[in-house]
């Protein structure tokens, strides 16, 4: 069963996000990414999908253009849970982002 991170695990887990920020007034994390072409941010969309798709754990997010914002939380926890951690490694791996 997945639980909401907190304490030092949460502390731990965040500060190996480089980039993500905590959402004001929200237990959740968000990134903005930006690609060269409207061809390339669907790409990395729909790598992140497929991912997200076999992990049952799916982000919310907002797409216009080149510009990609994402949003992690776990809904059954009510906050970030391992999953998020998980995803958010993912996604930046697929945005090409070192690491």
């Amino acid at each position: 069963m997945v639980e909401k991170l907190s304490g030092k695990a949460r502390a731990e887990a965040l500060a190996g996000l480089a980039g993500w920020q905590e959402v004001a007034g929200r237990d959740a994390v968000e990134k903005s990414f930006q690609f060269k072409t409207f061809n390339q941010a669907w790409g990395f969309m729909s790598r992140v999908a497929l991912k997200a798709e076999q992990m049952n754990h799916h982000p919310e997010w907002f797409h216009v253009y080149n510009r990609v914002d994402i949003t992690l939380a776990t809904h059954d926890v009510g906050g970030l849970s391992e999953l998020d951690i998980r995803l958010a490694t993912f996604i930046d791996k697929a945005a090409g982002a070192p690491g």
